[in-house]
Order: structure tokens, then C-alpha cells, then sequence
């Protein structure tokens, strides 16, 4: 007999695979699709009148109007003043001057009432909101003048509003 090779065998090796990693991928999965199910639902805001609570002494529904006061600038140092919207105005339109009897005066009257008006619904320091909307025909001056009167007077919440002036309002600045 021939001395013949031995076998040599090969260990077998335990397999064994490991799945943590797949195992936290599918938690990431799960929980991303959780989130963006829950973010893709539609949200509806509730519109609360305070009438299905028998609320007698709610304020108006459109009593925001109350603090908008917006102020015209035209040509020749015009200023024209009214409070509320310009077909239903709450004060009429008005005209007056710059100045501490003018413009100032208004302001500061009407800032007033609204700090007033809102103490008494229970939201103090609530100031009126002025809208400046001057026209093509008035100067950088004038808005200037505007500014700095708000600064005199502490409104702090003023939006100036360019090219954008209704009819109402152009034939406001036309009148005399």
C-alpha cells in the first residue's frame, strides 16, 4: 500500500450573521414613517366666535380694526388720516398737518384710546398699528416726518406700504 496523502479537512467555521445594524435601520424606518404620517395630516384651526359659549360681552368679530390706523401722504405736505378700513372707516377720513398739533396729536390721541380699549379686553400694551402708505406725488422728507413722529410717540408697530394706494384713497389725496 502506497503511502497516500492524508485529507486534510477544513475546520468548519461557525456561520453566524450578525443583524443589529438591519435591525436598527428598521427602527429608523419605522419611526420616520411614524413622524411623517403624523406631520401629513391636515391641521384645522378652530375659528372660536365665543356664541357657542353664550359669551355676551365678546368684543366684535372685526374689533382688530379698531387699532389699524393708516395715514395717506400726498403731495404739498397733505396728510390724511382715518381709522378702520377705507370703505367702512371707524373715524372718517380726515386732513390734517405735521407737527405737534397735528399729526402728533392725532396719534397720540388715538394710541390712547386703543391702549384703553385694549386694557379693557384684558390684553394690555396693545398699542395701535399705523399703516403708511405714501403716494407717488409726496417727498422722502414727509415719510421722514412720519417715522420720527412714531418715534415721538412710542408706536413701535408701523408698516409703510408703497405702491399700493385703492381708488378711495387716490381720490382722498385728489379732494382739497
Amino acid at each position: 500500500m502506497q503511502n497516500l496523502p492524508k485529507k486534510v479537512r477544513s475546520k468548519k467555521l461557525n456561520a453566524r450573521v450578525d443583524l443589529t445594524a438591519m435591525v436598527s435601520v428598521s427602527f429608523l424606518l419605522i419611526i420616520f414613517f411614524m413622524v411623517t404620517i403624523e406631520l401629513a395630516k391636515p391641521k384645522v384651526i378652530v375659528y372660536d366666535t365665543g356664541a357657542d359659549r353664550g359669551c355676551c360681552d365678546c368684543p366684535p368679530p372685526h374689533h382688530e380694526e379698531n387699532r389699524s390706523m393708516t395715514i395717506l401722504l400726498g403731495k404739498n405736505n397733505k396728510i390724511i388720516t382715518y381709522t378702520g378700513l377705507p370703505y367702512i372707516p371707524i373715524d372718517a377720513p380726515k386732513a390734517t398737518k405735521y407737527g405737534k398739533n397735528g399729526i402728533r396729536k392725532v396719534l397720540f390721541e388715538r394710541n390712547k384710546k386703543v391702549l384703553e380699549y385694549s386694557a379693557a379686553l384684558g390684553k394690555p400694551g396693545r398699542g395701535i398699528t399705523v399703516i403708511i402708505k405714501p403716494s407717488q406725488k409726496s417727498n422722502y422728507g414727509n415719510l421722514v416726518d412720519i417715522i420720527d413722529e412714531m418715534k415721538i410717540i412710542g408706536i413701535t408697530s408701523y408698516s409703510i406700504v408703497d405702491d399700493y394706494t385703492p381708488e378711495e384713497e387716490e381720490k382722498l389725496l385728489a379732494s382739497k
